[in-house]
Order: C-alpha cells, then structure tokens, then sequence
C-alpha cells in the first residue's frame, strides 16, 4: 500500500469524490477508484463516503492505495468445463475454489487467466476503457461458490449482456443448504445491502442500502439439526447477496465462515451455494438460453451424510 493525502480546492465547489480522485490519481481507471471508495480506502476528514459524495471545501482526502498494477494478465492454459460455446459469448461451469478475477492475493491461476488462454480475442479489449476491467467478466460468482457463468467474446456482447443484467431480464437461480429452516416454505427477502461500517471487507443489511430481494423456497428439510435444501432467486445482483440475506434472517449458508457460525458445526472447504440454472437472450440472434447445472457430487455426499 501507499498512502497519500490529498486537500481539497475549495474553489472548485460540489465536485463529486469519484471525479476529483479521477483527476488526480493517473494511471486508475474510473471502476477501479470506485472500488476504492467502496472499501474505504479513500477517506473523506477520516470517515468513508459514497462515491457521489460532493465537497464542500477544505476537506483532505486520505489514500490508502494499491500503485497500479504493471503486471499484464496472462493467459493461462486451465481446464473449463464449456456448457455452450459461440462466437459472441461462453457458459462456463465454475468450480468451486476458481477466483473469477486476478487480484493482489491471485494474480494468477483465475477464470480470467484460463478465458485469455481459451479465447485470445479478449486481448483486444484491454486498451478499452469500459472492457479493459472486465476482459469479458459479466457477473461474478464468489471463489467458494460454484454454478453457471456467461462470459464474453468481444465489446458489444459484453455491454449488451450486462445491459441484461441491470434491466433484471437474466435469471439466476442458486442451490444452498443453510443452517437453519427457513420459518416459512418461500417468501421474498427485501433488505437493502452496503458496505459494513466496521469490517469493510463485508457487506450488511443497512438502511440507506442498495435495495436488494432475494426470493427462497424450500426444496428439502429433512437433515440433521434443522438444516434445509434452498431454491434461490436473486431479483438484483449485489455483493454476497446471497449469503448476506440468509444470514439476516438468521439461516446462513453452510460453510459460510464470514457470515455464518462463528464456530462453524460443519467443516466445509467451500460454500455450499451453487449457481444452478441460468437464463439470458442471445445479444445476437435473440433467443432466449437456458442451462441447468446439477450439484457437484461433493455437495451431493455432503447431503447424504446429514440426512
């Protein structure tokens, strides 16, 4: 890390955090400054802010930065298991344990590493902006959870798809044991998400949060300690959705050390969440696709012996 202070020019008055940081930190792309933001790394007076936070003069700015990275991702010749395969876009099977992204603690070894091994074009996307980030990352699973993912090929593929994600016209449905039966047999979950103040490597139901619904159904409760089988819905994409919403009502995912039991009751190397079914139209032809993964058989053995 490398921390620099930054004090505001009072006579540039309501400019937006995100822009003023924009401006003064060269060599950051805009989804890069915003992250910081998000995790608190850039501190307004000492406290965190929002991105669209606006000064109002004098204030300092407080950095606590990662220099840029000069590093260029490599390809990487990892195994994928290929659900569908076009010339605009990829369903890609994740296993559990692949980082989707290269990071400080993964430079290597990622789903991204294995895309640009597979598909080469991506390449083309890193002098670009809007893709340079994404190199044809559209949405993201969790390194312990494992499912259905749709990558793609080129720029207009991937701004189309994740136009389909922000219009909320992709479904994405999950499998989860949690450690405890819901109350009801289905209902919606409707909590708003942020960043929690105290840990802020987590996220939490906070008021003034990004709304966020989830909805559940129970598929199967008959294991040990109250523990049930889940069909999930996500209505809207945040940051461990999942995992943050079944913990609110007091049913975390099994595996879940971070918001789960603090003391786990089921030793687990992963999560057991699965990204199960997933639909989407085709940004070219238009159809509409739909793919089902089955449950990994370790999850399966894992039901087997709470049963």
């Amino acid at each position: 890390m490398s921390d620099r202070s930054l004090t505001f020019d009072a006579a540039t008055p309501k400019l937006r955090l995100d822009k003023f940081l924009l401006a003064h930190l060269p060599g950051y792309s805009r989804a890069q400054i915003q992250r910081f933001i998000r995790d608190g790394q850039a501190l307004v007076d000492g406290a965190p802010q929002k991105t669209g936070y606006k000064f109002k003069g004098g204030e300092v700015v407080t950095l606590h930065l990662p220099e840029p990275q000069s590093t260029t991702i490599e390809p990487e010749d990892i195994a994928l298991q290929i659900m569908h395969e076009d010339a605009h876009l990829a369903v890609i099977d994740k296993p559990a344990g692949l980082v989707v992204q290269p990071g400080p603690s993964h430079p290597g070894g990622t789903l991204v590493n294995a895309l640009l091994w597979r598909y080469p074009e991506l390449a083309n996307m890193r002098g670009d902006p809007e893709t340079a980030e994404r190199l044809g990352i559209v949405h993201r699973l969790d390194r312990g959870t494992s499912g259905l993912l749709v990558v793609a090929r080129n720029k207009p593929t991937l701004l189309a798809l994740m136009g389909q994600f922000q219009a909320r016209t992709v479904d994405k449905m999950y499998l989860a044991l949690l450690e405890k039966r819901p109350k009801s047999n289905a209902g919606l979950i409707n909590a708003p998400i942020a960043r929690d103040q105290r840990q802020r490597k987590r996220m939490a139901v906070r008021r003034g949060g990004k709304s966020a619904q989830t909805e559940f159904e129970v598929l199967d409760d008959h294991f040990q300690d109250d523990r049930a089988l889940v069909r999930l819905k996500l209505l809207t994409g945040r940051t461990h959705q999942i995992r943050v919403h079944m913990a609110f009502i007091g049913c975390p995912v099994v595996g879940d050390a971070v918001y789960g039991f603090r003391k786990q009751r089921l030793r687990m190397k992963r999560l057991f969440l699965h990204a199960h079914e997933l639909a989407f139209d085709h940004p070219v032809s238009g159809e509409r696709l739909a793919f089902v993964s089955e449950l990994p058989v370790g999850l399966r053995s894992v039901m087997e012996k709470l049963r």
